[in-house]
């Protein structure tokens, strides 16, 4: 198997775990999805550690969804809704956790049950309809998600 033929079988994966992720969080529990579509107020500020999730208030809004990007050859899915967040690695890294605003900021706290640090807590540098920028406090910096339609893969997903 070549590796670009690995990256794809990763990818339709990774999408599909994340419509799985996204229906596993609105069994949770959803919320109200109306938006706070306000800017975070300190966009370049690193985002503080966190060992799990902490307490958000207000609503994810233009959060909400399934997000794909790569790292490290992983496929990564970040999936919103509500309040309620997760993240699925290929490779076995699960997460769950908060999203929404905080302190003016829009921040995402989670728990890994690897035990995992590299994306405890992250901060929304900006959003839109198609692209998502969330700095972590761990390893992992910032990384650029793309919206996941209908849990189809978005086209130009990056491969490195």
């Amino acid at each position: 198997m070549t590796s670009a033929t690995a990256r794809v079988r990763s990818a339709a994966l990774a999408a599909g775990l994340a419509g799985a992720l996204a229906l596993a969080l609105t069994a949770c529990g959803g919320g109200d999805s109306k938006g706070d579509s306000s800017s975070p107020s300190s966009a370049g500020t690193s985002p503080s550690s966190s060992t799990g999730p902490t307490s958000v208030t207000g609503t994810s809004g233009q959060l909400q969804g399934s997000w794909i990007t790569t790292a490290g050859g992983k496929v990564v899915a970040l999936v919103i809704n509500g309040k309620k967040a997760g993240v699925f690695a290929t490779g076995g890294t699960v997460c769950s956790g908060t999203a929404g605003s905080e302190s003016g900021m829009r921040m995402i706290h989670l728990t890994c049950t690897d035990g995992s640090k590299d994306r405890v807590s992250g901060m929304v540098d900006s959003v839109d309809a198609k692209t998502m920028k969330v700095t972590w406090s761990g390893k992992v910096g910032q990384e650029t998600y793309t919206r996941a339609e209908g849990g189809k893969l978005p086209s130009g997903l990056p491969s490195h």
